[in-house]
């Protein structure tokens, strides 16, 4: 019952930059914490950063230093700014939601949700 939906993904060549964008739509009543993840090619899902409310977002440190996380509550979005991109940063980045959700009777749920993906590629 809770969407999100990524946009912004691409081919870029290394030392490039990409701002990936990510929506959540649905009955949500309040989103806890937003964050990105990816998958590369034969490696599990991994943690690329995110951001909990007024607290300081939490970055892999692969990516610390050039990757910006940012979100605007009003819009329900997540934004990840992307920068000095390379070559391992090639992965499918999934956008993540958690919080509380209203089901049609009017009552509270947890929920967990990702997106679809989108491919990154950095590649010259």
């Amino acid at each position: 019952q809770v969407q999100l939906v990524e946009s912004g993904g691409g081919l870029v060549q290394p030392g490039g930059s990409l701002r990936l964008s990510c929506a959540a739509s649905g009955s949500i009543a309040a989103i806890n914490a937003m964050g990105w993840y990816r998958q590369a090619p034969g490696k599990q899902r991994e943690l690329v950063s995110s951001i909990m409310g007024g607290s300081t977002p939490v970055y892999a440190d692969s990516v610390k230093g050039r990757f910006a996380i940012s979100r605007d509550n009003a819009k329900n979005t997540v934004y990840l700014q992307m920068n000095s991109l390379k070559p391992e940063d090639t992965a499918v980045y999934y956008c993540n939601a958690r919080g509380v959700g209203k089901d049609r009777g009017g009552f509270s749920y947890q929920f967990n949700s990702f997106g679809q993906g989108t491919q990154v590629t950095v590649s010259s």
